[in-house]
């Protein structure tokens, strides 16, 4: 495992082909300004970001920082096309987005560049992300025509009812850096699919995945103001007035759990629909039967996937006190054979976190677990020289009231802790005030279902590390927030029902028991 990472990029603002890849050429294309109806321009008082490649700490690129009267003129586009594009047909928005999909699986490798770039996950899980993020393109491109509403008689036989459900109209979407690309996709497909037009504001740690999606869809035929993209450094200052302007129907959200209740609070002056994808704590339970190779196989996708950097990561592993040495050996065999390096870097497995003060993070938690009387298996180490590394950890007899199993990771490490019995993994499992993700290893169907019933998360893979797909509901419970993206359920978010009960003025209504013969 190496101690220092190779600089591939130089400074700042005239971006080179790296020494080691020749890949920050991708730079070159992406846009720098702010997309508002239609129009790449410059902010209002020229500020600018500068994206950092958290593998080197050096610029990337500078772009343009929204302000106020930014964030105010993408809403007056998105407000000034929204009946037009919700007016479009079914066929024609599933059209763009079936070709944005073609278009974005075209490049994938220029976006998975982009992504390592600016994010430091490894090359090859920047891909994945791609492929990922793509499929909410195809999936929604296939649900715009299956917006549907019914028909029915009254149950007096004197009225008939219909129902249809429309856009919900205006959206602001503020999404987060660790997928700057799959948590835009997926929430741009469905209100496309919809018919809802929408102002994105990405991470300004990460914005130019989003730029370069924005440019590729109007190269699609999005028109002008349906989507609108201001990344900015003053979020605050910028969403507030978005949020609280009566124009706006929607706000949905992916970030961390104490911002999402901010917003929630912001949302209720104007009775926003409101979709929130927030933090969590998820438990990786391995029961006295699991396969332990697979288990170990399933944990390493689970908590290595973007440095363990993902709100569904593996934060907590509860293994069963039969089978925790053989798991925890061969999970700390496993985590020391990652190769740590920039993301760029041909062979690299595990790549930076995303700046120092999440590093900072991850390395009080350790300190805290250590402190408490876990033993430090490997890892914990903290890597000197360019770049935001910290070796992968593995902590054995973490004790309870140990941070590291309350608060979220967003980092190499797994805490393993023991279980006795079923009921007891389920107690420590469901002890938290966060309920998105869980996964178990078991090879026994009844207690399968058991744990999947008794469990409080939104989504639980069952002997397997990975969980999500576009064809399924993403979300959560408790404090994880609540609504759901992907899947069918997915577009619910983007729509309104709407009832109208018809008299038929003619219609005469036979009663069965008194015209009865």
């Amino acid at each position: 495992m190496p101690h220092s990472v190779t600089d591939t990029t130089t400074p700042a603002s005239h971006p080179t082909a790296s020494d080691t890849s020749g890949r920050t050429d991708a730079l070159h294309s992406v846009p720098t300004g702010l997309y508002i109806d239609g129009v790449w321009r410059e902010s209002s008082d020229a500020s600018t970001i500068a994206v950092e490649n958290p593998a080197t700490g050096r610029t990337l690129l500078d772009i343009a920082s929204a302000t106020p009267t930014d964030g105010a003129a993408a809403l007056d586009a998105a407000v000034a096309a929204a009946d037009d594009w919700a007016r479009t047909s079914p066929r024609h928005r599933g059209e763009i987005l079936r070709r944005a999909f073609d278009l974005l699986t075209e490049r994938a490798e220029h976006f998975a560049t982009l992504i390592t770039l600016e994010m430091g996950k490894p090359l090859a899980q920047a891909r994945g992300e791609v492929a990922y993020g793509a499929e909410f393109f195809r999936w929604y491109s296939e649900e715009s025509v299956r917006i549907d509403g019914r028909w029915s008689t009254s149950p007096d036989g004197k009225s008939r009812l219909m129902t249809m459900r429309q856009p919900v109209g205006p959206t602001l979407m503020i999404t987060p850096w660790n997928f700057p690309l799959a948590m835009g996709t997926r929430k741009i497909g469905p209100a496309i699919a919809a018919g809802c037009t929408m102002v994105i504001k990405p991470a300004s740690q990460t914005p130019l995945t989003m730029l370069a999606l924005a440019d590729l869809m109007t190269e699609v035929g999005v028109p002008a103001g349906v989507l609108n993209v201001i990344p900015t450094r003053t979020s605050g200052a910028v969403m507030t007035p978005l949020i609280t302007d009566p124009r706006l129907r929607k706000l949905t959200f992916t970030g961390s759990t104490p911002v999402g209740k901010d917003l929630i609070r912001q949302s209720a002056e104007q009775v926003l629909r409101v979709s929130m994808e927030l933090g969590g704590n998820a438990p990786f339970l391995v029961f006295e039967d699991a396969d332990i190779e697979a288990a170990v196989d399933g944990a390493m996708l689970a908590k290595m996937r973007n440095m363990g950097e993902a709100c569904t990561a593996a934060n907590r592993f509860l293994v069963h006190q039969s089978v925790a040495d053989d798991f925890a050996a061969l999970l700390a065999q496993k985590m020391t054979a990652e190769r740590l390096g920039a993301g760029i870097d041909d062979g690299v497995t595990v790549g930076p976190l995303i700046d120092d003060k999440q590093r900072r993070k991850v390395a009080e938690l350790v300190t805290d677990a250590v402190d408490r009387g876990a033993d430090l298996t490997v890892g914990g180490e903290r890597i000197d020289g360019p770049g935001y590394f910290y070796t992968p950890t593995v902590l054995t007899n973490v004790q309870p009231g140990s941070a590291v199993l309350r608060e979220e990771i967003f980092g190499p490490v797994a805490p393993i802790a023991t279980f006795t019995d079923d009921d007891d993994a389920i107690a420590r499992a469901n002890d938290t005030e966060y309920g998105l993700a869980a996964y178990a290893f078991t090879a026994s169907t009844a207690r399968t279902i058991k744990v999947a019933e008794s469990l409080d998360f939104g989504m639980i893979g069952i002997n397997q590390g990975i969980i999500s797909n576009a064809a399924a509901p993403f979300g959560g419970m408790k404090h994880s927030g609540f609504g759901r993206e992907g899947g069918p359920e997915g577009i619910a978010e983007y729509v309104e029902t709407k009832y109208i009960g018809i008299n038929p003025l003619d219609a005469t209504v036979r009663n069965s028991h008194t015209d009865a013969r």
